[in-house]
């Protein structure tokens, strides 16, 4: 019977920590059955299987995607700044640094 089960791991990001639970499915299993088994969805029930989306192995996946042996199956939350705006300031930041920096002529002696 042992035969017949895959370890999967979920894997959810929380901004200080992140939660991985192993856990042993019947072959054939869904990445769907795998959460509801997990309890991450009872646990966190920010998690909406509607709203958020799921990967297996970095690749995004529907809830009825079927696992494999030792997949890592994870839950995106919502990214809270657009990357690209971000390094748009980062860059700006460096600019106005750089700008500064230069200012030291005055030399003691």
């Amino acid at each position: 019977m042992a035969d017949d089960l895959i370890a999967v791991e979920v894997c959810y990001p929380l901004p200080d920590k992140q939660e991985q639970i192993r856990i042993q499915l019947p072959a054939g299993s869904s990445l769907q059955q795998a959460l509801e088994t997990s309890g991450l969805l009872t646990k966190y029930p920010e998690i909406d299987l509607k709203k958020n989306k799921f990967g297996i192995w970095n690749k995004l996946s529907k809830p009825d995607a079927v696992l494999r042996d030792f997949d890592r199956v994870e839950i995106y939350r919502p990214l809270i700044a657009d990357p690209k705006e971000v390094r748009k300031q980062r860059a700006a930041e460096g600019k106005v640094m750089k700008k500064g920096a230069g200012d030291t002529d005055a030399v003691e002696g």
